[in-house]
Parts: C-alpha cells; structure tokens; sequence
C-alpha cells in the first residue's frame, strides 16, 4: 500500500493529521507493507526565513478576524493537539519559509527511504509547534536533521545549494493537477484522496477499504 501526504512543516493541522495517521497505522495489520511518502506543499512560498511579528496578528490578517479572535483558534487547536498527544507552543514559534525543510525531506527520502523521511518529518513538525526553532534558518535545520539521523555533511551540502528543489516544485505541480488547495491530503494507492486531518476510525476505515479492494479480485 502507498500512501501520500501532501503537507507542510507549519501546518498545525498536518501536525495533528500525522499523529492520527501513525495511531491508525499501528492498529493496521498489514503495517509492514505500507510505504508512507511525504510530498511538498508551501502555504506561504513568499515567505521569509523567519516570518517577523506576532503570530496571531498574521492569523488574524490571513482570516480577517481579530486578534483575540485568533488566539483563541490558537488556544482551540492547541487542545486539540493535546488530546491526539502533541504539545503546541504557539508562543515559541517561529514559522518562515519551508522550502528548504521540504529539501530536506526529499534528501531523506533519498537516502534513507520512508522511516527517514517520516522521521525527519516528525522532528520538524516538533521544531516548529513545540520547540520553538526557527524553521528557515538552515543551521536549525542541520540540527534537525542530524538529530533525525541524517549524515551531518550531507544535510548541510543540501542547504547549501537548491538540490531537491525540482523536487519540491514537482510535488507541488502534482499537488495543483490534483486540485489539492489545503493540507495535509492524503492519497491512497492513486485510487482515494482524503482533505484534512482525519479521525483516526475514519483514517482505519480507508486503509482496511483500499487493502479488501486490492485483496479482491476485479469481476468483470
């Protein structure tokens, strides 16, 4: 079974999609055959390395709602968050331009297939809602990466330079053929495309369809 994330390393929804995807996947028995593949996908491209300003006031911008209004998104998806296991510190964070983060990602999918690139994916998505790192800074995220087992050299050789970039930008030009326009997607065998962060039942659901369909024998 393949699967397919489409997401980004500040989306605090993929954050939590991730955390109910891996819940589900260890309740599923053909686990072992899985092989899960982030792809990328920019909410800002024009983003700086590290966005300046208050985090709420640029959510507030973005949805046209107040400040407080914002905050208290914060506050809703933070508990969230909590009770699917992830610790958000919007207070901390310190999101900008993904790009070289989603590099990265590629580079580990390179060198170290799925487990790698989930990883480095999970350490990321932590960098960026829990410790506060400055996620386009590319010394924080050699850091990053050595701590999710990537070569040290070989991560900071990536940084830089554009490798991967085509990549990124392939990843993105499916995303847009897809119709893709939010994150996290996920797709299923290129046979089911499913928005948002899903409950874990209806993520269990999926898998056991997409393998009981792949088990049975098409009739004619």
């Amino acid at each position: 079974m393949k699967l397919e994330i489409w997401s980004d390393v500040v989306c605090p929804w993929c954050a939590i999609g991730r955390a109910r995807l891996e819940t589900a996947l260890s309740g599923f028995a053909h686990r072992d055959e899985v092989t899960l593949r982030w792809r990328s996908f920019e909410l800002d491209p024009a983003a700086p390395r590290e966005q300046p300003g208050d985090r709420a006031e640029h959510l507030a911008a973005k949805y046209g709602v107040s400040v407080a209004a914002a905050r208290r998104m914060e506050e809703q998806v933070t508990a969230t968050a909590a009770a699917d296991g992830l610790e958000f510190r919007f207070d901390r964070a310190r999101h900008g331009n993904t790009v070289d983060a989603h590099r990265l990602l590629h580079h580990a999918w390179a060198t170290g297939g799925s487990a790698l690139q989930d990883t480095l994916k999970g350490r990321l998505l932590r960098a960026s809602f829990t410790d506060g790192e400055p996620i386009g800074d590319p010394e924080a995220l050699a850091r990053i990466a050595v701590a999710a087992g990537l070569d040290d050299g070989g991560a900071r050789a990536v940084l830089g330079s554009d490798r991967y970039l085509d990549d990124v930008r392939a990843d993105e030009d499916m995303a847009r053929r897809l119709g893709i326009t939010s994150v996290p997607f996920l797709v299923v065998d290129d046979r089911y495309g499913v928005a948002g962060a899903q409950p874990v039942d209806a993520l269990r659901r999926l898998l056991d369809t997409d393998w009981s369909e792949q088990e049975t024998p098409a009739r004619s």
